[in-house]
């Protein structure tokens, strides 16, 4: 392990006013969000799609890694055929990976999951870290619902986090621990940050255990907020308030960055959150983003599948790149929404 290495790369993606973009949908998954545009999910479409998210001019200004499949880390731009790592690389982006294999169902544990994936991990990693990859994502589902979810869960999903995470450094690859709390339920957001809580805390109790050097990975989380069934939701300050709060309460000071996911929030929400917390002051680590369908819904809309906009959802997706950039200042607003 070169924890030189990791840390320049875990610093470098908190970058100031930078952060990630998730590139990595699954084929299932990329599947949803081209119906919902009505484009066919092949692998043409997925390539053009991805090269013209990569290819925006300016992209590394807002954008400092990108976590990719692994389809599209094997895949080549649509002009020049260069390699998408080296592509990233071209635009001062660093390339990640998800490595996960997905959550399935916990065994005696009615509507919880845990991911898997642990098996021929040290292997995959060898193989990414060749093709280009510098971090990596295991993504941990913690589901809100009656009596769930369990400690059994929150700790066999931390301990797969420690042991992924350990992995990764051993090839020097920064691990992002992605511990996700999800807002799909009518809990509270009381409710939500318990849970968060409770799951950051065993996560970080594991990684110790584990010998994980904090200081070469990066967190990526939910926010402290209402489930979306909840009558009562709260405010922008209210879960900037109690995110911070929650955070401050569990995570080490040593770990050098957080980069929010954005857990099916509006493009604009997920913004006016990261903005907030970043406005209430100075935080023991960056506050940033790692977003998926929040940085990409208006470019998708915009390209529609027809090559000739493709101009468009560049411009599209450099907005959103643009506004959660602002949001990690603290220097967003409203306003500059509507802004050219």
């Amino acid at each position: 392990m070169n924890l030189d290495q990791l840390v320049e790369t875990a610093q470098a993606i908190v970058a100031p006013g930078k952060g990630i973009l998730a590139a990595d949908e699954s084929s299932g998954t990329i599947k949803k969000r081209f119906d919902a545009i009505n484009v066919e999910n092949t692998e043409p479409n997925r390539r053009f799609y991805r090269d013209l998210l990569f290819t925006a001019d300016g992209i590394g200004d807002y954008i400092s890694g990108v976590i990719l499949f692994d389809e599209t880390i094997r895949q080549n731009s649509i002009d020049g055929e260069i390699p998408f790592p080296k592509v990233l690389e071209g635009q001062g982006i660093i390339p990640g990976i998800k490595v996960d294999a997905g959550a399935k169902d916990l065994a005696l544990a009615p509507g919880e999951k845990v991911t898997e994936g642990l098996d021929g991990l040290r292997e995959r990693l060898a193989e990414y870290y060749e093709l280009g990859a510098r971090f990596a994502k295991w993504r941990a589902v913690i589901t809100i619902g009656d009596g769930i979810p369990s400690d059994y869960c929150i700790q066999v999903n931390a301990q797969a986090l420690g042991r992924y995470a350990a992995l990764c450094q051993e090839a020097n690859i920064v691990p992002i621990v992605e511990p996700e709390v999800l807002m799909d339920a009518d809990n509270t957001i009381e409710v939500c940050d318990d849970v968060t809580r409770r799951t950051l805390t065993a996560l970080y109790e594991q990684l110790d255990l584990q010998r994980v050097a904090l200081e070469g990975t990066l967190l990526k989380p939910n926010m402290v907020i209402s489930g979306k069934g909840c009558p009562t939701q709260a405010s922008v300050q209210q879960v900037a308030e109690a995110t911070v709060a929650a955070f401050k309460a569990t995570v080490p000071e040593t770990v050098p960055g957080i980069v929010f996911l954005s857990g099916g929030q509006s493009d604009e929400d997920a913004t006016a959150h990261l903005d907030a917390m970043n406005k209430l002051g100075k935080h023991p680590w960056p506050l940033s983003f790692s977003y998926g369908r929040a940085l990409q819904a208006a470019a998708q809309k915009a390209w529609s599948g027809d090559p000739n906009n493709r101009a468009a959802a560049q411009a599209a997706f450099l907005h959103r790149a643009r506004m959660n950039s602002l949001a990690a200042k603290g220097e967003w607003s409203p306003e500059l929404e509507t802004q050219g």
